[in-house]
């Protein structure tokens, strides 16, 4: 049995988060990430800070997995890495590290794209888990992307809808900076709408053909909603931030869910899996644990550390991948748009 294990060292660098995480075939053995604080500042990703500081990171990142693992690098099998979608720069430097690696190493190299990876994070092996059945529906929700795809199997994905402008991680970041919360403002939004009440505030929902997504209206009507209320009353954020944000999460809840069952009637899936860091908020998560009990939709719901951006779902596809001999070489590039099946 030893001769199976794979070892699969894997590396994600695709927006501000360094991380290095070490799998066993399908278990985690360790999961670093680092984050850079300097973006707060900035009330935002900066791609170039960004960049640096993968460049500052990267090295002990991958160190310290290697380490907690309690693995030697000789004792790799391969190395899967982000290659995109993300910021070109930050992606340059785990493409190229990885490269690097894997060649004075002599291992496959593996190339992985970043939101397939967070649909196939589900298959990360934890006894406190269960995995989705093919096929299934899964909603990626992110500060990048917003999508819902058909999932027939671990590399047939087909996208059935997307956001056509802003992500609903944007919006919610948005939304929050015109409340004048510090960035990331998202999960601050989910703090506070657990004080306040949802029906305080109605705010238009967009009206989009099909499965796709746009949240560019909602965040503009959120503006001028904020921008009258404080010409009559300077103090009315502060006054009413609670029910401000639970109003503002509803509404975001509202459009993915009523999307969600649009693509439940139209395809007859009611498996459901989510992913992405907004897969972290405390309100989707409710949301689709009520499905379960009132649309009879079975829903899978990831552990938080592996919402947000981390190298163990990077590593899950990698092991897939080697499983099936999809490797790639040293001419491959960073991608910065990477469609999912591209």
């Amino acid at each position: 049995m030893e001769n199976r294990k794979k070892y699969i060292l894997a590396i994600e660098s695709s927006c501000d988060d360094t991380s290095a995480a070490v799998l066993c075939n399908t278990k985690v053995l360790s999961n670093v990430v680092a984050t850079q604080e300097i973006h707060k500042q900035y009330g935002g990703v900066v791609p170039e800070l960004a960049s640096r500081a993968h460049q500052q990171n990267i090295v002990p990142v991958v160190h310290q997995a290697l380490a907690k693992a309690n693995i030697d690098k000789k004792q790799l099998s391969a190395i899967a890495f982000t290659r995109g979608p993300g910021l070109m720069g930050s992606l340059l430097v785990g493409t190229s590290f990885a490269k690097s690696l894997a060649l004075g190493l002599d291992i496959p190299l593996i190339e992985v794209n970043h939101m397939e990876a967070h649909i196939l994070a589900h298959f990360i092996e934890d006894e406190n888990q269960t995995a989705p059945t093919f096929p299934f529906l899964a909603m990626t929700i992110s500060g990048g992307h917003t999508q819902i795809v058909k999932v027939s199997d671990y590399f047939s994905m087909e996208v059935l809808g997307e956001t056509l402008d802003d992500a609903v991680g944007e919006a919610f970041d948005k939304s929050a900076k015109l409340m004048g919360l510090p960035y990331p403002g998202g999960p601050l939004i989910d703090r506070y709408a657990k004080l306040g009440k949802p029906d305080a505030f109605q705010f238009p929902k967009p009206k989009v053909d099909g499965l796709n997504f746009s949240f560019s209206g909602l965040k503009t009507s959120i503006l001028y909603f904020l921008q009258r209320e404080t010409q009559k009353n300077p103090d009315f954020v502060s006054q009413n931030m609670n029910d401000i944000c639970a109003s503002v999460q509803f509404t975001i809840l509202e459009i993915l869910m009523d999307k969600l069952q649009l693509a439940v009637d139209q395809t007859g899936i009611n498996q459901i899996a989510i992913g992405g860091g907004v897969a972290a908020n405390s309100g989707i998560r409710g949301r689709l644990k009520d499905a379960e009990e009132k649309l009879g939709w079975q829903t899978f719901i990831p552990k938080f550390e592996y919402c947000t951006d981390n190298a163990a779902m990077i590593g899950i596809v990698g092991y897939l991948k080697f499983e099936r001999g999809k490797f790639t070489d040293q001419s491959i590039a960073a991608k910065a748009r990477y469609a999912i099946g591209g």
